[in-house]
């Protein structure tokens, strides 16, 4: 068993109110850049829909993901080394600007440029961002269908719905709708990083973030084939390949990724999980596609457990990283709440961006009907039919099994249930609680987590390394020195309090008493010149 640890997220579609604030901030922060004007690292589309790039999902066209062969083993779908050695110059397996959008400004110095007295209104019109031709008419955009915006001409298109075989209606009072935030799913097995000819894609051991080297991208672009959810970009200026980041900067000072801190509806979570390394091969390569939600889950380790701590310590995983994993909001809605599903599974890469399935209007309903629109006996009853069919959700979240899909829905049923009585201030029903397999204690205490959480509830991660205090290892080999009395032992490290310096000195840390410099503490620096900042004049 090698045990690694990796950040994981999940975001909870059912708070999901689609106000793209994630796709802005994410949009200013990192791809705001000249050649990434049609990147979206984050982006929300409205399901059902054909998403961004349009169709990402059709892999018999695209070929991304992984497939496995008749001895068992997997290879990558678009074909393994010789095939991406006979196509290295020409990879037509990859969606085209068309497939994204052609980004566009308009010519706002039009409008203050035009002539007084000018008898028609001035117009921006809009230019090309690439090679700032004229567009006639703006035709797609990574939002173009958004809330069922353009679902007559669209909804057709779904991959999910022609999989799942299901034929759902056009018009906006009969259809359903709900967001799905994308990014990168940092997968445990990915696609992107074994289709590189150049090794430039690789996964951090220490938090499992899967980046792209700039210096070794050489722009093959077989990563954006392989990738199955389309989330590896071509930046057309640098010649480069760029991805989600997950914000590994922030991550690793214990910042949430920006996505998640400027969130609205405080949907996402982040943690860690320890998982085996050795058997991520093993799980992948699992026959029937609608076992490999159990697969993955198999491969995750339980950080209470003695028996994987040892271990994880043995792999040199940080204590801090052990006791975030114990305390990840992921390990609690995958596997104490039972809630959380992949994105596509039987793209064979693992993702580690789970979701939790939206439960639609349903408590309306029922409400419309005549019904008591909170109880749960109804409730159970009408998962069934719900606006938004299982087999959708299931097309999308676990290869076409509906039972771990409605076992979810039908937890989050029972909390909305169970919780009602308490906040009228009656007798809370714990037959609803045990109907799902629960306590009432859970119950309650996922209702914490999913609706009421703070931002140390949703977003536990641990900083690179917070349990070596800097200075003091490198000086101390042999774990003789007490952290707690490190300026005794060594006060020439400076982590003490500083006196403030003056034209005559600094209190002990500038001139010494023999007039030679010494140090000077700049944090109460007060801007004159004390001898102790220079060294001595020669003369």
């Amino acid at each position: 068993m090698k045990v690694m640890a990796q950040i994981a997220m999940i975001m909870n579609l059912d708070k999901c109110i689609g106000c793209h604030t994630c796709s802005v901030t994410c949009k200013q922060t990192w791809t705001n850049r000249e050649g990434t004007e049609y990147i979206w690292f984050n982006n929300v589309e409205t399901r059902p829909g054909v998403g961004y790039p349009r169709g990402w999902e059709d892999q018999e066209k695209w070929e991304g993901g992984w497939v496995r062969t008749s001895s068992g083993k997997l290879k990558p779908k678009a074909g393994g080394r010789l095939k991406k050695l006979l196509t290295i110059f020409h990879n037509p397996k990859q969606p085209s600007i068309d497939d994204y959008y052609e980004p566009w400004t308009y010519e706002y110095d039009k409008l203050l440029s035009a002539p007084k007295g000018q008898q028609t209104q001035p117009t921006a019109a809009p230019v090309s961002q690439l090679d700032g031709r004229p567009l006639d008419k703006i035709r797609w955009s990574s939002n173009w269908d958004d809330n069922l915006g353009g679902s007559p001409a669209t909804m057709d298109e779904d991959p999910v719905l022609h999989d799942m075989n299901l034929t759902v209606q056009k018009e906006i009072e009969d259809s359903f709708m709900f967001y799905l935030p994308r990014i990168c799913e940092h997968c445990l097995n990915p696609t992107c990083a074994s289709s590189c000819p150049s090794g430039a894609i690789y996964k951090r051991a220490e938090d499992g973030i899967v980046l792209v080297d700039q210096d070794h991208c050489r722009g093959w672009r077989m990563c954006v084939t392989g990738c199955p959810y389309k989330k590896v970009y071509f930046n057309h200026k640098t010649g480069k390949a760029e991805k989600c980041t997950l914000c590994y900067p922030r991550i690793e000072v214990g910042q949430p990724t920006i996505c998640s801190e400027t969130c609205v509806g405080r949907l996402r979570y982040l943690g860690v999980l320890l998982y085996d390394a050795d058997r991520v091969a093993e799980a992948a390569a699992t026959e029937d596609p609608q076992d490999l939600f159990e697969a993955q889950k198999d491969i995750f380790l339980d950080p209470h457990d003695p028996r994987v701590v040892e271990a994880a310590i043995e792999e040199n995983v940080p204590h801090s990283w052990i006791d975030a994993a114990q305390q990840s909001p992921i390990w609690d809605l995958i596997f104490r709440y039972e809630v959380a599903l992949p994105l596509h599974p039987e793209y064979r890469t693992l993702p580690m961006v789970w979701y939790i399935p939206p439960l639609s209007p349903i408590v309306d309903e029922v409400t419309a009907s005549g019904n008591d629109g909170e109880d749960h006996k109804v409730l159970f009853s009408a998962l069934s039919n719900m606006r938004i069919p299982l087999e959708y959700l299931a097309g999308l979240f676990t290869a076409g099994d509906t039972v771990p899909v409605e076992k979810s829905l039908r937890r989050l049923v029972a909390m909305r249930s169970y919780m009602r009585d308490i906040n009228l201030g009656t007798e809370p029903q714990e037959e609803i609680a045990r109907a799902v397999g629960m306590t009432g204690k859970q119950v309650r205490q996922m209702y914490h987590l999913l609706a009421v959480a703070k931002y140390d509830d949703r977003y536990v991660i641990p900083t690179a390394s917070p349990e070596t205090p800097r200075g003091i290892a490198s000086l101390d080999p042999f774990g003789t020195v007490d952290p707690a009395n490190a300026m005794d032992q060594f006060p020439d490290l400076g982590e003490g309090a500083p006196e403030a310096c003056t034209s005559e000195g600094c209190g002990g840390h500038g001139d010494d008493a023999d007039g030679k410099a010494g140090k000077v503490s700049l944090l109460s620096w007060t801007g004159d010149r004390p001898d102790g900042m220079f060294p001595p004049r020669k003369d």
